[in-house]
């Protein structure tokens, strides 16, 4: 039996993101992963899944000492946001510049982020990487929990965190509810090369039935998309010669980026927005996917994550430094009462946009296109949506 104070299922972003920032706090730290990740070839082609990377996040891993090496891989900053309503007048722009920033966020591919944060945590000295690791049983007792893995081998810990996926199977073995509904959406992931450079401009359009973002990436003329479209719509675009598809996302995105052409494979997955009735419970927390995960509409899914990771390392670091026992649910109920909260505001929002932008019924439209007008030209609107989206109210303190 090996004995830890926190050991974390999953070694994904967030789950890593923890491990990182409990280094130094003199507590024993174990991650379990199924699979490590395969070791990254500069010159790879850009991976399908990506990120927005916003300032809060930025800050949690500089603060990691990862951020340097993200950057050395291969990181994009953009510098300008479009949104838009197809055939119509509703538009919103935002510029570094005029905010008097350096740059509004960063695409970075997962598998970028995921490396970075893998290769710190097992340079750390309390940090024990467990890989290939996959959890068998699980008992709660009242001084530590205990993990069975499927190898045989066992260890105790007085917290577990389940950072183990949006099908999170520690979650489910405590019996926490989940409030889940499905967004009748599926999302098409591609790289697309552009006719006309981006200018490392983020850029989103709504059509009646769907969103298309197109993500700037270093390369000037390559941008990563997601296409949030019905299943049915998902599939046909999916297998659809590419030619056609093409042509189709070209028209689909007004010809902003002149012809488009698909680089690479096309991938789907549905959209699900889930919300744990629970972020903690006895010897457990939930973060990252475990305990929520909400449309990419507004790319904040793994932000929302990362502010879970934040938040929790200092909840679990301050209760250790007052001599308090880490696991109790009592005093995991802080951190649990603000994500809950933080979760709830981000889905509520993400909902209202996607009810709002879904459909082309004409007075709908209209009070879109002058919403989005409104917000684009009144002053003092436009900070506000920028420091909402870049996380910076959603620090806690020992990040600020």
């Amino acid at each position: 039996m090996q004995t830890f104070d926190v050991v974390i299922a999953g070694g994904g972003m967030v789950g890593l993101a923890v491990a990182c920032g409990l280094q130094g706090s003199g507590l024993r730290v174990a991650v379990l992963e199924k699979s490590p990740p395969q070791e990254m070839a500069a010159d790879a082609a850009p991976g399908l899944r990506v990120s927005a990377i916003n300032a809060a996040s930025e800050r949690l891993l500089q603060h990691l000492d990862v951020w340097s090496a993200i950057l050395a891989l291969r990181a994009s900053p953009y510098h300008g946001m479009q949104v838009w309503d197809r055939d119509s007048f509703g538009q919103i722009a935002f510029d570094d510049e005029q905010q008097g920033m350096s740059h509004l966020g960063h695409i970075i591919e997962n598998q970028v982020i995921h490396q970075a944060l893998w290769q710190k945590a097992s340079q750390l000295s309390d940090i024990t990487l467990i890989a290939p690791a996959q959890l068998q049983q699980v008992a709660f007792g009242d001084n530590e929990a205990f993990v069975t893995l499927q190898d045989g081998n066992m260890m105790s810990a007085r917290l577990l965190i389940a950072a183990d996926g949006a099908n999170s199977w520690l979650r489910n073995k405590a019996d926490i509810p989940l409030t889940f509904w499905d967004y009748q959406h599926h999302a098409l992931v591609a790289n697309i090369r552009t006719e006309q450079p981006h200018d490392a401009v983020a850029r989103q359009v709504f059509h009646g039935d769907g969103i298309l973002a197109f993500l700037p990436l270093s390369d000037p003329h390559l941008c990563s998309i997601v296409w949030s479209v019905s299943p049915q719509e998902a599939s046909r675009l999916q297998s659809m010669p590419a030619e056609l598809f093409n042509q189709q996302l070209s028209v689909a995105f007004d010809m902003r980026m002149g012809l488009c052409q698909a680089e690479g494979e096309r991938q789907t997955f549905p959209l699900v927005g889930r919300y744990a009735r629970n972020f903690a419970a006895h010897r457990l927390a939930l973060v990252g996917d475990a305990a929520h995960t909400v449309h990419p509409l507004a790319g904040q899914g793994v932000n929302l994550g990362f502010m879970d990771a934040a938040e929790l390392i200092g909840e679990i670091k301050r209760l250790h430094q007052q001599g308090k026992d880490i696991g109790q649910h009592l005093y995991l109920r802080r951190y649990e009462r603000s994500r809950k909260h933080s979760a709830a505001l981000m889905l509520a929002g993400m909902q209202g946009f996607r009810e709002l932008f879904a459909g082309n019924n004409p007075a709908k439209k209209l009070l879109r296109d002058v919403g989005l007008k409104l917000a684009d030209t009144l002053p003092g609107v436009k900070p506000r949506l920028l420091k909402q989206a870049m996380g910076l109210n959603d620090l806690p303190d020992w990040l600020k």
